[in-house]
């Protein structure tokens, strides 16, 4: 028995990294599982390239070897009218009903923010908070006529809570998903939907091997005293600690926990 046995998730960014990782692990807990990522490169400005369809196709793979069923699909959280495609298509798929949620699709690039062009900060807003505000829109319908409640679970970052030199425009996406999130579970309170935001630090993925993060602090070097944490051991986190706060979240166990910013960040915020 898992503890997601039943019920239907949705997650966005899921052809590597966490949004990976979160899908196969609710499918270990019995849910079937939803997924989209736009599965290309998606800003100039970032020096890791984006995800490709194989890489989807491998969450495929990964997500029905751990027993789950799936539907994975290319759409971008940018979309709205793709993205309703999809749920569509899974809702009805799945049984007519939808649980979870988890809004992780994102993107991170680095720039002093008088430097950095327009389109550089436009496609962070529009990714990073506006594409979760287009995920809860997109999923909410769903799950308020299915009459189930459900937990909607927004990833946003230790930069959502405290800002960081060289991303100001990650910061103020991130910190747009607090307010996002808080606002959200006072409006699904009534239909028993959850709302919760988590905060990670450095996590183990494709984004952490960013060489710009190397450059940025080596040519700002007064920087570096926004990057400290309490714990250096696990640094960077795995995926799974990531999943662990996502499937505790999704799950009855934090049933009564609601508009919360969980932190899983070493500390991170607190120095």
């Amino acid at each position: 028995m898992g503890l997601l046995d039943g019920k239907v998730a949705f997650v966005t960014g899921t052809a590597r990294g966490m949004g990976r990782n979160h899908a196969v692990r609710l499918a270990r807990e019995g849910a079937s599982v939803i997924g989209i990522d736009v599965a290309a490169d998606v800003t100039p400005h970032s020096g890791c390239p984006g995800p490709r369809e194989a890489d989807l196709h491998e969450t495929v793979r990964l997500v029905e070897a751990a027993g789950g069923k799936c539907l994975m699909a290319v759409a971008d959280v940018r979309d709205s009218a793709a993205m309703d495609v999809v749920l569509k298509e899974g809702v009805n798929r799945f049984g007519g009903r939808l649980d979870v949620v988890v809004a992780n699709a994102g993107i991170s690039t680095w720039a002093r923010f008088w430097e950095m062009p327009d389109d550089e900060w436009q496609t962070m807003i529009d990714v990073n908070l506006t594409g979760v505000w287009r995920t809860m829109k997109a999923a909410v319908p769903h799950m308020i006529a299915a009459g189930n409640g459900g937990s909607i679970i927004n990833i946003s970052s230790v930069a959502g809570i405290k800002s960081l030199p060289g991303q100001a425009h990650y910061s103020a996406a991130k910190h747009g998903v607090v307010g996002l999130t808080k606002s959200a579970a006072i409006e699904l309170a009534e239909f028993k939907i959850r709302v919760n935001s988590i905060h990670p630090w450095g996590v183990d993925t494709a984004l952490a091997a960013d060489p710009t993060v190397g450059t940025v602090l080596t040519d700002h070097p007064s920087y570096l005293m926004s990057f400290g944490c309490m714990l250096g051991d696990p640094f960077p986190a795995s995926v799974d600690d990531i999943s662990d706060a996502v499937i505790y979240l999704a799950s009855d166990l934090s049933r009564a926990v609601t508009a919360t910013q969980l932190t899983v960040d070493m500390g991170a915020t607190k120095v």
